[in-house]
């Protein structure tokens, strides 16, 4: 995976593993503003060519490393994410039950979006 170089494109909400210039996966996430502030990843995909690599893992440790580098946690909505923070306690803290409500809950009101 040295040749896998991960960008944080915050403002698409964006994750992005990249194989040289070729996307080779993504985790798209928001963050949420209220009850406080909160990253939240909403979908993982690994581009079929590229599956098997770890970059989903890799995409999912580097949100959390995000997450603790700029102090904010992460509410996972998305069932990948959830899987991988279960098998990483470590690295991965418990979400807020009331983020992830209110994390629903914002997903909720805007469809389409992801």
């Amino acid at each position: 995976m040295s040749d896998i170089t991960i960008r944080d494109d915050r403002g698409h909400g964006r994750l992005e593993a990249y194989a040289g210039d070729e996307v080779a996966g993504r985790i798209a996430y928001f963050v949420l503003e209220s009850p406080s502030r909160a990253l939240v990843p909403v979908h993982t995909t690994v581009e079929p060519a590229h599956e098997g690599k770890g970059i989903a893992g890799s995409l999912a440790r580097e949100l959390y490393a995000i997450s603790e580098r700029e102090g904010v946690p992460v509410a996972p909505l998305c069932p990948y994410v959830v899987k991988w923070a279960e098998r990483h306690p470590d690295v991965a803290p418990v979400a807020d039950p009331a983020l992830l409500s209110a994390a629903k809950e914002w997903l909720g009101a805007h469809p389409g979006l992801f």
